[in-house]
């Protein structure tokens, strides 16, 4: 076994479970964004984190967050040199590759505005200096939804910095139990290696940025959105009447970009509608504001966020195909990789027997994304 795929294994051995917040990371990693994470303590969010930095080769640092931290502590401060007379800069733990503030709703608001200009702007500012912070840069915030007393909640500002929130729930009694049968083995007391490096990390982000995203997907994006904007338009009576607050355009730029990386982890270089179905909960529920109604009838965001996007879906013709007809090359670029990948054998013979996109009706022919090679078809 080759030694990359040894560290690979003993990655994934640190984490039991938890897919959706190894899902979470490594794309929020890929397309530069910030997570927000909700669950109760013990469920291997520092773990991840922390294996997430040494196998990429980052730095990682940890911030508890408590009343009396002040913004200082977080960013960095000067300090009198006294054999000099001369201010020095000490930098803060803000700056490093991956950023673990552990429950960030305990400290001040005035500490939470610090992390601003370095969760959007990438930087520090420090007696007047600019100190920009390392690339890749990752921040993973987490909250406790139990323990509400002595708290101050996100505002909206900040909240909205977060491209995704996830929260997690308890681990299985088959993999609690595999847990400690790990622990046993001492499976986390060995010392976690290097797989990739950091310039390899921004490779993968030039990448995932580069994935073809079609017009007709930005059209699902954008009237997602918009339809938490004007709920009475694009949903149904029944959830249209709980929505308070719609989500702000940066809840597009993050379906943009976490949908490219989402595509690219699932092994594919276009985007289609299912991958902005399923990022719909994460990037809209901490963007939308419920009702007192909504509230009183305990209806969960996630329940209104999933029946909307589905009904956006089969609002925007069932789905959305992916019209490469205006890119030839892109169009041939990812038949011939699909196929490649998937049915190399027909690829071939399958590309001859394609019917030509000119067709004598003149009417443009769509490409749509196939979910097997027997799904591979066009449509007029």
């Amino acid at each position: 076994m080759e030694g990359a795929d040894v560290d690979a294994i003993q990655h994934t051995q640190r984490v039991v479970g938890q897919e959706q917040l190894r899902t979470a990371l490594v794309t929020s990693l890929m397309s530069s964004g910030h997570i927000l994470l909700e669950s109760v303590p013990g469920l291997a969010k520092t773990t991840a984190a922390q294996t997430l930095a040494s196998a990429v080769s980052g730095s990682f640092r940890r911030i508890q967050c408590t009343p009396d931290l002040m913004p200082n502590d977080i960013v960095g401060t000067q300090i009198l040199n006294s054999s000099t007379g001369e201010m020095t800069t000490q930098l803060g733990p803000v700056h490093a590759n991956i950023v673990l503030l552990d429950e960030i709703n305990r400290s001040s608001a005035k500490t939470q505005s610090a992390m601003l200009e370095a969760m959007q702007e990438r930087q520090t500012s420090i007696g007047g200096q600019v100190f920009k912070v390392p690339e890749p840069f990752l921040v993973l915030a987490t909250q406790n939804p139990i323990e509400q007393e002595g708290t101050y909640p996100l505002p909206e500002a900040q909240l909205d910095r977060f491209m995704v929130k996830d929260v997690l729930d308890y681990p299985t009694p088959d993999q609690e139990a595999e847990i400690i049968r790990r622990l046993d083995a001492g499976v986390f007391e060995e010392a976690v290696r290097a797989v990739i490096s950091l310039d390899d990390v921004r490779t993968l982000q030039r990448s995932a940025a580069a994935v073809h995203l079609e017009r007709s997907i930005v059209g699902y994006i954008t009237h997602l959105v918009a339809a938490t904007r004007d709920p009475r338009r694009w949903l149904p009576p029944e959830l249209a009447r709980y929505v308070e607050v719609g989500a702000s355009p940066r809840a597009s730029i993050a379906f943009t970009n976490a949908s490219r990386a989402l595509a690219m982890v699932r092994g594919r270089n276009y985007v289609i509608p299912e991958d902005v179905k399923d990022l719909a909960v994460r990037i809209l529920r901490h963007r939308i504001l419920l009702n007192f109604e909504a509230v009183a009838e305990n209806i969960p965001v996630e329940t209104a966020l999933a029946q909307g996007a589905t009904h956006v879906l089969v609002l925007r013709t069932k789905a959305p195909s992916l019209d490469l007809s205006r890119d030839k090359a892109v169009e041939k670029r990812l038949v011939a990789r699909w196929m490649s990948r998937h049915a190399p054998g027909a690829s071939a013979a399958w590309t001859r027997r394609r019917p030509s996109p000119s067709a004598a009706s003149g009417s443009p022919r769509r490409w749509r994304a196939p979910a097997s090679p027997r799904g591979a078809r066009w449509s007029g």
